[in-house]
């Protein structure tokens, strides 16, 4: 009985994951901040890289699930110093973080 309640499992794992790709999805469809939104895209990125990492343990019993994590945070890690010059770029041109306002940029 003890072993069943200390065994962490695919499920668990899975239920995490799914639970912070909720929150990033949330994040990004309801915040209008720009670093919230980026941290909602960073969330969803983490939630992926959780699954490649679990999948790899539980199924396959490997090491290439961990080198996808590797490399899907290296790409956060891009996507994060591209975002902020971004967002600098944004806050330079109209003097706030508020993504409504990049609607201005069509014109």
């Amino acid at each position: 009985m003890d072993d069943a309640l200390t065994h962490i499992g695919l499920s668990h794992y899975l239920i995490v994951s799914t639970l912070v790709f909720a929150f990033g999805c949330a994040i990004v469809m309801m915040r209008r901040n720009i670093v919230a939104v980026l941290m909602g895209v960073e969330l969803i990125m983490n939630a992926a890289a959780l699954n490649f990492v679990a999948f790899e343990r539980y199924v396959n019993q490997g090491t290439d699930g961990q080198i996808v994590a590797i490399f899907i945070i290296v790409a956060a890690a891009a996507e994060a110093a591209v975002a902020l010059a971004l967002a600098l770029n944004f806050f330079n041109q109209f003097d706030s973080i508020n993504v409504d306002q990049g609607s201005d940029l069509k014109e």
